[in-house]
């Protein structure tokens, strides 16, 4: 007869051993035919414990114990499943846990794909979760893509990913925000891009919308992040701008505010840019200002991109956007974009900037001022914090 789960600290400050013996203890009670209850009450303490780092380290050396807690997340009909799922969020926020994470269960990103890609599934948010924060280190992304590329026959590849991301209700209970920083961090492999940017699957041209997508900026930020990824793929720059896919409006729209421009400097923007409302609101985000500078800076690349965003009037949105803008780092990537739209172009043989082999020494200088404009925008935010009368920058 099983007996009550003993009340436990949320993060157990004894030695290794000890835990060890309580995680064995805990154990039987998040396997498969546990009872209910004390199933529900071993989850909640496991997820407890994910909430700090040393409960996080702790549980990273319990191989049996994340498996049974990988299990029990995906566990059709489970009541627990929700709380194993949020700890497996946790613990994929830590990038010193994933290896444990993965060799405990090999398997856990295709578990973890088919619940979030699951229509049916209640937790397929925590799921995406959980999935977003595992690929952000290059391993477990690489291996997770490995995944999508073997699942694509079974309908659970990266086609059915974008589905369930590009489709309005896809899920009932969930909403899938999550799968937009997914597809980021997917965005990062040559193959997750050569996916992306295959001009026979129209995927782009699905993702391009989101760009707007007022519900999240999780979602909008994973979109911006995507594109801004695929703008690396200099061989794709005209098929991007051109008429098959036409990105640069889509990337201008979010920068653009309700400013008017005369008859001249209208007509050479694109339609989509024209008479906008006065009560055209910028992209909230800062972060995702910053992405969206930056493909458009990938953009500029090499001299016919330069050309295209030249003449779709990609100066006129930027000055504006440079004059409204209160973010130091934003404002520094708006003004170098800016300058390489005004500037004279380079020398011969130096066209494709991504291409270009920059001597080390230059290079040294280089990472000098990089590190001196850092400096610079950190005293730049400590002075704005000490004016508004704030305790000073935190990370969000």
């Amino acid at each position: 007869m099983e007996s009550e789960i003993p009340a436990r600290p949320s993060a157990p400050a004894g030695p290794e051993a000890t835990f060890d013996a309580e995680a064995a203890e805990l154990l039987p009670f998040l396997t498969q035919g546990a009872r209910a209850d004390l199933q529900a009450a071993a989850a909640q303490h496991v997820l407890a414990l994910t909430g700090s780092g040393p409960g996080r380290a702790l549980l990273a050396r319990q191989a049996e114990l994340l498996k049974a807690l990988a299990v029990l997340a995906a566990a059709a009909g489970s009541a627990p499943a929700r709380d194993a799922a949020r700890a497996l969020v946790n613990l994929a926020a830590d990038p010193s846990v994933h290896e444990q994470l993965l060799a405990a269960d090999p398997v856990l990103p295709t578990r973890l794909l088919g619940r979030a890609l699951d229509p049916q599934w209640p937790w397929a948010d925590e799921a995406a979760a959980a999935l977003a924060n595992l690929s952000r280190e290059p391993a477990p992304c690489a291996a997770l893509m490995g995944t999508l590329e073997a699942a694509a026959k079974s309908g659970l590849g990266l086609e059915r990913l974008l589905c369930a991301l590009c489709t309005p209700g896809y899920n009932a209970c969930a909403p899938l925000h999550h799968l937009g920083p997914l597809l980021s961090n997917l965005s990062q492999q040559p193959a997750a891009r050569a996916f992306l940017l295959d001009p026979d699957r129209c995927v782009i041209q699905r993702l391009l919308p989101l760009t707007q997508y007022s519900d999240s900026s999780l979602r909008r930020g994973g979109i911006v992040g995507t594109l801004r990824n695929c703008c690396f793929e200099h061989r794709h720059h005209e098929w991007l701008l051109g008429p098959d896919v036409d990105i640069l409006p889509f990337l201008l729209l979010p920068l653009a505010g309700p400013e008017e421009f005369s008859e001249e400097e209208m007509d050479r923007l694109p339609v989509d840019l024209q008479y906008l409302p006065p009560d055209k609101q910028r992209e909230p985000d800062a972060d995702i200002r910053k992405m969206l500078i930056e493909a458009i800076m990938l953009l500029t690349a090499t001299a016919p991109g330069r050309q295209q965003v030249r003449d779709q009037g990609a100066y006129l949105i930027l000055r504006e956007l440079h004059t409204w803008e209160s973010e130091p780092d934003v404002q520094m990537a708006c003004e170098k974009l800016i300058q390489v739209l005004i500037g004279d172009e380079p020398e011969c043989g130096m066209e494709n900037l991504l291409e270009v082999q920059v001597p080390e020494d230059v290079e040294r200088q280089l990472q000098q001022l990089d590190r001196q404009e850092q400096e610079q925008l950190k005293q730049q935010q400590l002075e704005l914090a000490g004016e508004s009368g704030g305790e000073g920058p935190t990370l969000r």
